[in-house]
């Protein structure tokens, strides 16, 4: 079993796999802007106490499974990630302020998908099978 991450008064295994793609999938994310990417990703992770387990930057979209705190939503670790990164490399890399001048570097949204180590099936499994109800149940809700 996998272990769980600690935090003050809590234990998680909060998962997410992010992708999201450059704007009109501009294979721009080559050589030393991919590598550059890759490192802003990992500092802005590591600030945030958000794990990688795995990523993948390719031509124009990135893919990104990390372990994240449950104080931060997928909604805030994407705003993050993405306007760090797209304000980083347009500032650094003039190749890509030529091709995205006055732009934004990353499409709108992105995909985002929770994954555990448990299925909804175990869980709910788990759930049924506590003591006997002491005051009845509310269909998939009881008292034990």
């Amino acid at each position: 079993m996998e272990e769980y991450r600690k935090g003050s008064h809590v234990c998680y295994d909060i998962r997410y796999h992010f992708v999201w793609a450059v704007k009109c999938r501009k294979a721009v994310l080559r050589g030393d802007v991919a590598l550059r990417l890759r490192d802003l990703v990992r500092e802005i992770c590591q600030s945030y106490d958000i794990e990688i387990l795995e990523g993948s930057v390719g031509k124009d979209h990135v893919h990104l499974l990390v372990s994240s705190p449950p104080t931060l939503p997928p909604s805030k670790i994407m705003q993050v990630i993405k306007g760090s990164t797209s304000r980083k490399l347009l500032t650094e890399c003039p190749e890509l302020r030529r091709q995205f001048s006055g732009q934004h570097l990353w499409a709108r949204g992105y995909f985002a998908a929770t994954t555990g180590t448990v299925t909804d099936e175990m869980i709910q499994d788990y759930i049924r099978h506590q003591s006997e109800p002491r005051s009845g149940g509310d269909g998939h809700f009881k008292v034990t």
